[in-house]
């Protein structure tokens, strides 16, 4: 067995050091630990480093960052997922445990909770958590969910809800194969009992089960369990096939053609793989000429990427045609439209354009080169691609106008640069030297054909 440890963080410093070194022992026999971070502010990550295998940042939101955190154990090889709240600790036989009940045929399973906090009556909780997941084959993420790797990844993995991502997703592997449930027990804290009351909090989560069970929005059950829900919205990729000779052509006098190509397979992958860590929805590659490169087929066979071709016409026509292809089929999300030329992107960019969509019709990353590397709408907008002169100095003041005739309000996000001519491609492998975690997200997708 090589267990994948993914334990997901936001601002856990005063307990993330000791929670990581207790990890030590199963460090030594093979496990890997990943901590994937949403946006902590309190250097949760500067004290987590010394003790991670890997060390991602991902959108704000347990789903997105234990989805991050599988697909960066696949790529360190592990084969069983171990799902780690940063407030519960193992039992010193947890490896041993994972690997009998996986032995005896199990294909995922959690354990039994104890929980630690002053109210006297939380034994009795947890025993009661631990006897009704035996009878209902449901767990929770404080019961550390453990998985084969390739059944979570048949699964699709994690939904993308802000709540209750654990009982759904137990839910759908249970319809799979039974939970093997542990007796051995981890130890999670009772801090919410703590801060917000005991009867109180069991009060609170019996109603979050009630609802969901009756089918309640799992955004309304974010809201009343308190969390800030992050907005959504769908992604469209413009991407070109790494053809040699018509990739990249302005790279070919540094990189030769098939140089060029490569960082178009890159640059594609570096987008397609930041956009599914930002977990914010649908994700669409929009492939030109079309389809039927194997870049693209080994996308869409092997990572589930959608593929769509790209009209015949220039860049507003095509951007215009996925923005109606979106709006038709899921009028109420909000889409973003981004190409591939900017490795600068982030998640958090994704993150802070949807989230800009929920007070405006637009959104735009601009480029420093007088365009823009993303486009977001928040519903129809065609004169934004109407009457532009593509790929001059003159695109975002032109798309600024094309807003304002439109009566849309908008939102300019700070600037990011593209990667265009030689000494953008400089600024990019400066840009690599100086961010060591950058190449995390790309490589899940390393094995793909050139």
């Amino acid at each position: 067995m090589k267990l994948g440890i993914v334990l997901p963080v936001l601002n856990e410093a005063p307990g993330v050091a000791p929670r990581l070194q207790a990890l030590a022992p199963l460090r030594e026999r093979g496990a890997r630990v990943v901590v994937v971070d949403g946006g902590s502010t309190d250097g949760t990550l500067a004290l987590a480093q010394p003790w991670a295998d890997a060390l991602l940042a991902a959108p704000r939101g347990r789903a997105a960052q234990m989805n991050a955190g599988a697909r960066a154990a696949a790529t360190l090889g592990c084969d069983t997922l171990l799902f780690l709240h940063a407030d519960t600790a193992l039992p010193p036989d947890a490896f041993d445990a994972i690997a009998t009940a996986l032995n005896l045929g199990a294909r995922w399973g959690r354990f039994d909770v104890r929980i630690e906090g002053r109210h006297p009556l939380l034994p009795m909780v947890a025993a009661f958590m631990n006897r009704r997941s035996r009878w209902s084959g449901i767990a929770t993420g404080d019961q550390a969910v453990f998985v084969q790797r390739r059944l979570f990844e048949a699964l699709g993995g994690f939904s993308p809800i802000p709540l209750m991502e654990d009982v759904e997703l137990s839910a759908r592997l249970r319809r799979l194969a039974p939970p093997a449930c542990l007796s051995e027990r981890v130890t999670t804290a009772g801090r919410r009992w703590d801060t917000h009351g005991f009867w109180r909090t069991v009060l609170l989560m019996w109603r979050l089960r009630a609802a969901h069970a009756l089918g309640a929005a799992p955004v309304d059950l974010a809201r009343r369990y308190g969390y800030r829900v992050r907005a959504g919205a769908a992604v469209a990729v413009m991407a070109k096939a790494p053809v040699p000779g018509l990739a990249k052509t302005r790279l070919m006098p540094l990189l030769g053609a098939a140089g060029a190509a490569r960082a178009q397979r890159d640059f594609a992958l570096r987008t397609v793989a930041t956009a599914r860590y930002a977990s914010l929805g649908p994700l669409t590659l929009w492939c030109a000429p079309d389809t039927k490169h194997r870049f693209f087929r080994a996308l869409q066979q092997r990572h589930g990427v959608a593929c769509k071709p790209q009209p015949a016409g220039d860049l507003g026509h095509r951007m215009a045609t996925a923005m109606d292809a979106h709006f038709k089929a899921r009028p109420g999300m909000p889409l973003l439209i981004v190409g591939t030329d900017c490795p600068a992107i982030t998640p958090a960019h994704l993150q802070q354009a949807a989230d800009a969509l929920q007070q405006h019709d637009a959104v735009l990353i601009p480029a420093e080169d007088g365009g823009y590397v993303l486009m977001g709408l928040s519903r129809p907008v065609p004169e934004v691609f109407e009457r532009v002169d593509w790929s001059t100095e003159r695109v975002l003041a032109q798309t600024h106008d094309r807003l304002r005739s439109a009566g849309a309000t908008w939102r300019d996000l700070p600037a990011l640069w593209d990667v265009d001519e030689p000494a953008d491609w400089q600024r990019f492998q400066a840009f690599k030297a100086s961010q060591p975690t950058a190449e995390s997200s790309a490589a899940a997708y390393a094995t793909l054909p050139p």
